[in-house]
Formats: C-alpha cells, structure tokens, sequence
C-alpha cells in the first residue's frame, strides 16, 4: 500500500505474504489511528455463548497492507 493518511473506520486487509505475524494474514483490519509507519487497528474476534468477543489490536506497517474500503460500525 502507498502511503497515505488512513482515516478511523477504514478497513485495509493485511497481506499473507508480507504480513509480519502470521496470525494476521488475510485478516481485515479496522484503522484506529493513522500512523507515520502505517496504521494500528484491530482484527474484531469471535464470541462464544451470544456474547460478542474482544479486538485482536496489531500496528501494520505499509508493506503489510491493502485498502478496501469503510467500516459501517467501529467498535469502542
């Protein structure tokens, strides 16, 4: 991805071949913050028993990601 200013709320997915923990490849990431590196955001993890889970948070750098577009909803 080139360099650009991310906005809270844009979702960039996160390259399996350059992603640097690979627990992340593929994931979508929402932005939280704009970063001169690349971005921090979250993966938003599954819940168990109707209970929504928690954010997995991960700082990306360019290299590692892809814009695709807005969240509608961004978790707190």
């Amino acid at each position: 991805m080139k360099q650009q200013c991310l906005a809270k709320g844009q979702l960039v997915q996160l390259n399996p071949e350059t992603v640097k923990n690979k627990m992340f490849a593929a994931c979508i990431m929402v932005v939280t913050e704009w970063k001169p590196f690349g971005a921090q955001g979250y993966v938003q993890g599954l819940g168990e028993n109707c209970e929504p889970g928690g954010q997995a948070y991960y700082r990306a750098t360019w290299e590692e990601m892809e814009d695709v577009g807005m969240a509608e909803w961004v978790s707190e």
